[in-house]
This record gives structure tokens, C-alpha cells and sequence, in this order.
């Protein structure tokens, strides 16, 4: 829980690169040209290959497209490129069959690779049928699994969220539980046939349900003595900061547990922009491999696979059932300039003292310059270090900030000092290089010794990029937000802009379901299927909607994981056939087949006749 190991995977073969075991964690992407264009289709799997993808997925939705992954796998290895095609396959078990004489892995969905949705509600649920229904699937899957066995194919059992089968969700709802059943019932008849050239993926547009789901199915794999290497990914990230928090939030708080063979970062862009985004992101994670070893007991009371938070008191505005806090960190030149979009609730000055006060801003200051200047000021607060205790005991301030790391608690009097206060929120730093499971380490420490007093985890970072503060401090801090650990967030980076850094902060806790402070967009990364220009629709929408805080919009390009996949959306536009998008409240279609140069503005009318448009505020 603490210490970084990889989880030790069954190696495999996929064309000539293996994925699992102790091989690299593998990196890849998917094209979003139409499979039938030969030249587009080549010329986008050389673009991604060159950006360092170590296989390439296409779509092939009907016999044509699987056919053509022939001529376009021929066309690769004619201009000297090797790297394995993976095949994605919805619906069709006849598609999925040509596609694995053709390419070097399959990926098959087994929410709709054999659906039995023609049987009654009574049927679906009568325990009797489940055997007959499952020698259905069985009778699809092995032709397959032969074609596969005969061609040295490999497969990968992709299970989405948005899109369980209607036997599943009858018995198990879409959750976490109904995708591992999902998974686990094709890995079953896999093995009956002696098969395990497999991969899996359990993937969601969620990030909590996402890890939940990933979870939950390693502890299954490992009670069924199974141990597949795993894909990850969050589906339908969205782009440009948004897409990066969120993938970085979901796939590194799991590569940070050692899960995960291989990735793909989705973005709504071009697909070559994803391979240095989930590079870095592996060798973010890589660097705390052999790291000294970090000794804690895990709390009795935390369940990883259904975490509950972390009980605090609360004090003021922090702790107890409110929403996790954040400190933006202008100590290093008081520049208090904020953006009005993403205000913190705290502003660190350190020791600075020519800023203006505003009465509306909450402060803290270094506790010397706290007691000489600001002891009065009811909206300013003293932060103490470890060698001040005797100040921070004797202080009178309403609330207090005290910083401390991990080794701190080795001091017993602290600890109980700690216990009986309820004035103080701990600011939570680390210098190791698994600064998470070092943090993660003391909040189970404070659990185990039952005090509850309220903590900010503060991570600082010395990089050039936002990006890399985007897929560093997402990765870092995202698993102790989804594990519902921490109090608030406190982010430090002293080149890069002071209001993007809070903009991260609050992406961050949005992207982990904590906080929600501006619109999100459920958008998917495109590919072959995707029936109109999806990168200039999002901009469209997000231009007529991003001040709508708090709604969550789905864009999709085609209906495979469309409303699934955007289940939890309040609204949905979705391609519904070529220049054709339908729109949805909730998982319900309102219009179908509009023409897509209406379909924006018929969406903005959609949501206004449902009383969820503002106007937006013109801000002084």
C-alpha cells in the first residue's frame, strides 16, 4: 500500500512486442482516420508510431474495415514499421474473426460482443437461464479463440462502463462489481479453451469508478490464480488540461500501486499528442521504483476497494463534511493576482509583507510574522513548523496551521498533543521520492492512533511545462482524493503562472470527484467510428457552456459508448450517423438526426428549456 512493487503479470506476446511480466510499461494509441482510407490510415499509425507508440489500435466496425487492416498492416511493413495493429471490435463476432487473421491483437467488448437482449427481463434475471446464456457467449467466443490460437493473435477483454451488457445490469447495475463479473465471465470460458494470450481493460469515464473496477478485479484474478496484464485508461477524458488531470488521476493512482502493463492516455486530439503525455506519466512513476522503504500499518478502517472518508473535525471552513480546501502559494513574490474562475480558499504569503489584505481572502502567514504583525487580523492565520511547538500550544489564533512530514509522528508527545487539539489543520509535506505513499503512510498512522484533526497535502515541484505539473501533481495526489484521505490541497512551483497552478488544483479535485468548480465535458479521444469533426464541436460547446459550473456534458462521436459511456452527464451530443448528431437529457434521446450545424445551438436551447442555463456573469 505504502511501498511502490509491480503487481508480477503473465507476459505476452503481441506481434513481436511483450507486454506484462517485467517488460516495459507499454504505451499506445489509436488512429481516428476511416480504416477504408489505406493511405490516411498509414500515414496517421507512422505519425503515432514516431511519437512512441508501441502498438496502434483501429477500429473496424464492419467486414470492409476488418478486411482493410490487411493492406494497411502490408502498407506499414512496406516503409520498414513493425509495431503491432490492434483491432477494436463492437457488436460483430463475424468482424472480430476476420480482424484476427489480419492484425496482431483483438480488442473485443464483452458488454456487446454477444448480446442476448432479445431475451425477456424475466429470462435475464431467472438464475436458471444463466448457464444457457453463458454456453451462448461460449458459442460466439470460440471460433475466435481458435482463429487467434491458429494466427498467434491476442486478445484484450475490454470492459466499459458505459456500455455492460443489459444482463448485466439487470443483475449487478453499473458498477464497479457488474464490470469485474463482466470481465471475469469471458476470462473463464478463455481459459476452458486453454487460452491466455489476453490483456484486460476496465475503463470509465469516472476515475473513481475506474479504480474501483481495477481494483476489484485484480483481487479477483488473484483469488482465481489469473494474472493477466492489464491495460489501462479512462475513457472519454476530454482534452487539453481537463483530459490530462483526469487520465493522470485514474491511470497513476493505479500504475503508483504497481497495476498496469500498458496505457493509453486519451485525449480528444490529434492521437500523436497522447504518446509524450503517457510517457511521461510512466516515467513519473518509474522514478520511485527502489525507493527506501516506507514502514506503516494500513488503518482497519480503510477499504481500497470501497473507500469511505477519512473522519475529521472540522475546523472553520476545512475538515469535517466539506468540500477539500486549496492554499495557493504566493510566498515567493506576493503576486495575489487571482483568476476569478478559481479562487482559493487560501492564500500562503509566507513572510511577505507588502500585500494588500483584502477582507473577502483568507491568508496564512509564517507564525513569526503572524505574532508581530497580523494576531488581530480575524481573515489572517499563523503556520507553525516543528520546531515552534511550544508557539503553536501557546497560540491563541482561532485556527492554526502546523507543517509537519511523515517522521514527525515518531514523536509520541506530539502525537498527543495532535489528539487533543481541535484548532489545528496539519499541512502535510513529503520529500520522498514516493511522496504519496509516504503521505498516504502518516493520514493511516493518524487513523490508527484515532486522531481526526483535518490535513492539506502539500506537494512542490520545480518544473519548466504545465503539462508536467498536470500528469505529476494529478498522478501524486489523485489516489489520496480518490481514497478520500486528505482535507485540501496545497500545490507549489515557483516558475510556472501562480493562477494555472490553482487551475490545477481545482482540476484535480474535480478530475477525482471532490470538488466540482467549472463545467465538465465527458468527450471521447475519436477514432475511425467518430461521425463528425470532434475537436471543433468541443470547442464550440465548451465556448457556449464552460460557465455553466457543475453541469457535466458528453460529447461522443458515434453511438458505440455514447450514452454509456456519458451516463453520469446531465446532457449528451452524440453522433448519431455522417453529419447527423441526436441529443440527450440524461441516458434519454430528446431529438434524433439533427444536422450538425444546428446541433450545437439546438443543444444550448435543450438545456435552457430544462432550467439549467445562466446567463453568464459579467464579472467586475
Amino acid at each position: 500500500m505504502f511501498n511502490y512493487s509491480r503487481r508480477l503479470t503473465s507476459p505476452i506476446l503481441v506481434g513481436d512486442v511483450v507486454v506484462g511480466g517485467e517488460n516495459p510499461i507499454r504505451i499506445q494509441s489509436m488512429t481516428n482516420t476511416s480504416t477504408l482510407d489505406t493511405e490516411s490510415s498509414i500515414e496517421q499509425c507512422i505519425r503515432i508510431i514516431e511519437a512512441g507508440a508501441d502498438y496502434v489500435r483501429l477500429t473496424a466496425q464492419g467486414i470492409r474495415e476488418a478486411q482493410n487492416l490487411k493492406e494497411i498492416k502490408e502498407g506499414l511493413l512496406h516503409r520498414g514499421y513493425k509495431t503491432p495493429l490492434v483491432a477494436d471490435i463492437h457488436f460483430n463476432s463475424k468482424v472480430a474473426e476476420l480482424a484476427a487473421k489480419n492484425v496482431d491483437k483483438v480488442r473485443i467488448n464483452p458488454g456487446n460482443y454477444a448480446s442476448l437482449s432479445n431475451k425477456s427481463l424475466k429470462e435475464q434475471l431467472a438464475a436458471a437461464d444463466y448457464a444457457s446464456e453463458i454456453d451462448e457467449i461460449r458459442q460466439r467466443l470460440n471460433p475466435l479463440i481458435a482463429i487467434c490460437k491458429e494466427h498467434k493473435t491476442s486478445l484484450r477483454i475490454g470492459v466499459n462502463h458505459g456500455s455492460l451488457s443489459e444482463r448485466i445490469l439487470i443483475r449487478y447495475g453499473d458498477t464497479p462489481e457488474g464490470m469485474v463479473e463482466s470481465c471475469m465471465e469471458f476470462l473463464e470460458l478463455l481459459r476452458e479453451q486453454d487460452f491466455t494470450n489476453v490483456v484486460i481493460s476496465m475503463k470509465a469515464s469516472n476515475t473513481s469508478v475506474m479504480v474501483r473496477s481495477v481494483r476489484l478485479l485484480v483481487k479477483r484474478m488473484g483469488e482465481c490464480n489469473m494474472n493477466f496484464p492489464l491495460h489501462l485508461g479512462v475513457t472519454e477524458a476530454g482534452d487539453g488540461e481537463d483530459g490530462r488531470i483526469k487520465s493522470a488521476v485514474g491511470i497513476g493512482t493505479l500504475l503508483s500501486e504497481g497495476i498496469g502493463d500498458t496505457i493509453r492516455v486519451s485525449l480528444s486530439e490529434d492521437p500523436e499528442l497522447e504518446l509524450p503525455v503517457a510517457q511521461l506519466l510512466v516515467d513519473h512513476i518509474l522514478e520511485k521504483k527502489d525507493h527506501h522503504p516506507i514502514i506503516a500499518s494500513a488503518s482497519t478502517r480503510y477499504n481500497s476497494l470501497s473507500p469511505e472518508r477519512r473522519t475529521t473535525h472540522p475546523i472553520g471552513r476545512i475538515g469535517g463534511s466539506q468540500v477539500p480546501v486549496v492554499v495557493s502559494d504566493r510566498s515567493q513574490n506576493g503576486d495575489c493576482v487571482l483568476s476569478p474562475d478559481f479562487i482559493p480558499d487560501f492564500i500562503y504569503l509566507g513572510s511577505i509583507i507588502n500585500v494588500e489584505i483584502l477582507e473577502n481572502q483568507s491568508y496564512i502567514v509564517d507564525n513569526t510574522l503572524y505574532a508581530a504583525q497580523f494576531a488581530e487580523k480575524s481573515n489572517i492565520f499563523p503556520l507553525f513548523g516543528v520546531a515552534e511547538k511550544d508557539e503553536w500550544k501557546t497560540s491563541e489564533a482561532k485556527v492554526k496551521f502546523l507543517k509537519l512530514q511523515y517522521l514527525d509522528l515518531q514523536d509520541e508527545a506530539l502525537l498527543s498533543d495532535l489528539k487533543k487539539d481541535k484548532l489545528t489543520v496539519i499541512i502535510l509535506y513529503t520529500s520522498h521520492v514516493n511522496g504519496q505513499g509516504e503521505q498516504k503512510a502518516f493520514i493511516h498512522t493518524l487513523m490508527n492512533k484515532e486522531i481526526d484533526i483535518p490535513v492539506i497535502i502539500q506537494r512542490t515541484y520545480k518544473e519548466s511545462r504545465l503539462e508536467s505539473l498536470q500528469i505529476k501533481a494529478a498522478s501524486d495526489c489523485g489516489s489520496l482524493f480518490l481514497d478520500l484521505l486528505p482535507d485540501g490541497l496545497f500545490l507549489c512551483n515557483e516558475s510556472l503562472n501562480l493562477q494555472s497552478i490553482d487551475a490545477c488544483s481545482f482540476g484535480i479535485l474535480q478530475a477525482s470527484g471532490r470538488r466540482i468548480s467549472k463545467t465538465e465535458y465527458i468527450s471521447c479521444p475519436s477514432c475511425g467510428r467518430t461521425l463528425f469533426d470532434l475537436q471543433t464541436t468541443i470547442k464550440a460547446i465548451k465556448a457556449a457552456t464552460s460557465h455553466l459550473v457543475g453541469l457535466k456534458i458528453g460529447i461522443m462521436g458515434c453511438i458505440v459508448n455514447g450514452p454509456g459511456e456519458m451516463a453520469d452527464a446531465d446532457y449528451g451530443y452524440v453522433g448519431a450517423g455522417k453529419g447527423r448528431v441526436s441529443l440527450y437529457k440524461g441516458k434519454v434521446c430528446m431529438e434524433k438526426y439533427i444536422p450538425t450545424d444546428e446541433a450545437v445551438e439546438r443543444l444550448l436551447i435543450l438545456i435552457k428549456k430544462h432550467g439549467d442555463w445562466k446567463e453568464i456573469e459579467v464579472k467586475e
